[in-house]
């Protein structure tokens, strides 16, 4: 990677914090099968496991976490994505924070979980970190929603989206490597639909990093052309409520005892 692209990616992933109550009211949840695969092993009774959510953002995870009745910590960058989510969990324990810093204490939670942000770590020191953080034999697990863009107008949207995007998509490459701390890396995908009016597809393009940093103009343009897609697609046109198709694509791995 070069020096301009980790000036981009950090700008980018620094957007969210002026973007973090459309990203709360916008972006998908994940399914709990995903969930159940992530964490299955983890934690034994009477006590519940101690799970990270890792740049847990809104927490569209973290909700699912806590409905298990796992004792969950949230960690993000970002203090308004933060904030959006003590509104929506506030008995979750929230503390601001990075995957190369985390703000926890050596081996004191039982899994590390990671939505859709692996992109924006440095893999190398973050694998340490949450190397660190786990205690031995725990487990880290990553999922990331991926649309399904082999249907037609999701692929459609899709180029909307990137539209003079410079960084490659996230959905283009998914191989995390946490470090040597970890044992064999497992895989899993789990093909799923979110309900959404196809007038929110503006809101959910503007949650984008990319839409987030381009000149307002550009943005305007290209929310302009999401607007036009939902209101001629034959798939779209017309309808309160959509199927978007989503594919959770799912890693998992353990600290090494």
């Amino acid at each position: 990677m070069t020096d301009d692209e980790r000036s981009q990616r950090a700008a980018r992933a620094a957007s969210f914090e002026q973007g973090a109550a459309g990203y709360a009211r916008a972006r998908p949840g994940y399914p709990a099968a995903a969930v159940d695969w992530l964490l299955d092993g983890v934690g034994a009774a009477p006590a519940p496991a101690r799970v990270l959510d890792l740049a847990a953002g809104t927490g569209l995870l973290t909700e699912r976490l806590v409905a298990r009745g796992l004792d969950v910590v949230a960690v993000d960058a970002s203090p308004a994505m933060l904030a959006e989510l003590t509104a929506r969990l506030p008995t979750v324990e929230a503390h601001v924070g990075t995957a190369e810093s985390v703000p926890l204490d050596d081996g004191s939670v039982d899994a590390v979980l990671v939505a859709t942000a692996w992109h924006w770590f440095d893999e190398a020191v973050a694998g340490r970190e949450i190397a660190r953080v786990l205690r031995p034999g725990g487990r880290l697990g990553i999922v990331r929603n991926d649309r399904d863009t082999s249907v037609d107008w999701v692929a459609a949207f899709g180029d909307l989206l990137h539209r003079g995007d410079s960084l490659q998509r996230p959905e283009e490459s998914f191989d995390p490597h946490p470090g040597a701390a970890f044992g064999p890396v497992e895989r899993a995908v789990f093909p799923w639909t979110d309900t959404i009016a196809p007038s929110g597809l503006r809101a959910l393009a503007g949650t984008r990093s990319h839409l987030l940093t381009v000149p307002d103009v550009e943005r305007e343009a290209i929310l302009d052309e999401v607007d036009r897609l939902a209101a001629t697609h034959p798939d779209l046109a017309g309808r309160e409520a959509v199927a978007l198709p989503y594919v959770a694509r799912c890693v998992r791995t353990d600290r090494a005892a």
